[in-house]
């Protein structure tokens, strides 16, 4: 997937956000260039990214966008960007698996760096809650014996 992205997104003179679609089985249903930007940056509309995922019945998502700059770090806003999407997605029970970010002839994969979680590079991601019922503590599992 990365030297297909890099391949694809290397050379453009402007920013392209692309989503690489998947089936239950992590095989690529269609790949699409959804939104185009300017040399530093892109509009990206949640809606059209959900709309376009249950128009191809995907289960995963792998998102993608260049920086012209040549800078593969990812900015503030391309985090909450894959946050917003991962959560919006998660609601059609559709998973995000990576995030790359094309610069030069080199590729950033948030998945990686440990950035689906809501991390940032400076920061540890916490700990998600469980799903389903909460566990109870041995003090409450004392007193309802």
């Amino acid at each position: 997937m990365r030297q297909f992205l890099t391949l694809h997104l290397a050379q453009q003179e402007r920013e392209i956000f692309t989503a690489l679609w998947l089936d239950t089985q992590h095989r690529v249903l269609a790949a699409d260039d959804l939104f185009m930007g300017t040399l530093s940056q892109t509009s990206v509309y949640p809606r059209e990214v959900v709309k376009r995922c249950l128009q191809l019945n995907a289960a995963a998502v792998i998102f993608a966008h260049n920086h012209p700059s040549g800078a593969a770090e990812p900015s503030h806003a391309d985090q909450e960007l894959t946050d917003t999407l991962k959560h919006a997605l998660a609601l059609v029970d559709v998973r995000v698996l990576d995030h790359f970010i094309v610069a030069g002839a080199g590729a950033l994969s948030f998945a990686e760096r440990g950035l689906l979680d809501g991390g940032h590079p400076e920061t540890k991601p916490e700990a998600k809650p469980r799903r389903g019922r909460p566990r109870k503590s041995p003090q409450q599992e004392a007193a309802t014996a």
